[in-house]
This record gives C-alpha cells, structure tokens and sequence, in this order.
C-alpha cells in the first residue's frame, strides 16, 4: 500500500519513469518498511554503489516530492540538521536527543485554540503545524 502511494506521488508530480527514478523509489519503499530515518546526502551516497551517474538533484527532487505529498517527514535536530522518515498517517510530532539522534514519535500537540489564538495575535490563517522536541534520551542521560 505505501509504495502505491509513492509510485502514485511521483505519477503525479509527473516525474518520468527512468531507471534513476525506479532506484531512489525503490530504496525508499525499502527504508519505510524498515522504519528508518535518512539524510539526502547518506541516500544519494548508497544509491550511487548500485548507479555511479545518479545526480544529487534527482535525489534531492525526488524527496522533497515525497515531502510535499505528506508521504516523508523532515525531522529537525537541534544542531540544525535534518534527517528524512517516512511516518504513518496518523498525526504526530518528533522527539529528538541531542546526542545519539534517535528520533521518538509522539502523538502529543497544542490544543487548537492555541493555535486560533497564536492565528489571531500574528494575523496568519495557520494552515498546519509541525512540532518538534530536543532533548537527551534516557540513555544517554544514563551515560552523562
């Protein structure tokens, strides 16, 4: 079911079927069913073993494609760097630690009236929210 969904999202965006394409496809499909998070960078650099003339731009288009089809999540670390996950359908936010970068979803949020409240003093329409928390895991608070 989720690598429709994937194959559906590149149809729409109406990326062409090349062999590229099928490989960043495939290998996603494979990282959502492990559960596993992912950097552009470290992809593009273990898809290139199996097709040394892939361009980072294909790489790099072809997640944000994903990303823009609610399909992958962008999980911000608190040094700055993201990481990539394909997440289930359901709403949740990340918790990060700071040290080792494990990722925790969390199915916690605001309560909408906060967010009609933090509409009403900016004077934006907000039309979605992402949340996401830093800290140490336990552990490494174990391992201080």
């Amino acid at each position: 079911m989720l690598a429709e969904k994937i194959r559906a999202a590149f149809n729409e965006a109406r990326q062409r079927r090349t062999a590229p394409l099928r490989l960043v496809e495939e290998r996603l499909i494979e990282l959502a069913t492990a559960g596993a998070d992912f950097t552009v960078d470290d992809l593009w650099q273990s898809l290139r073993q199996k097709e040394p003339r892939l361009g980072r731009a294909t790489v790099y288009r072809s997640v944000e494609i994903l990303v823009n089809a609610g399909l992958l999540d962008r999980i911000e670390f608190a040094d700055g760097r993201h990481h990539y996950r394909i997440c289930g359908e359901r709403h949740h936010h990340h918790l990060t630690c700071t040290q080792c970068h494990r990722v925790v979803e969390v199915d916690i949020c605001l309560p909408a009236e906060q967010f009609k409240a933090i509409g009403q003093q900016t004077g934006f329409a907000i039309e979605g929210h992402s949340i996401t928390l830093f800290g140490r895991c336990a552990r490494c608070t174990a391992h201080r």
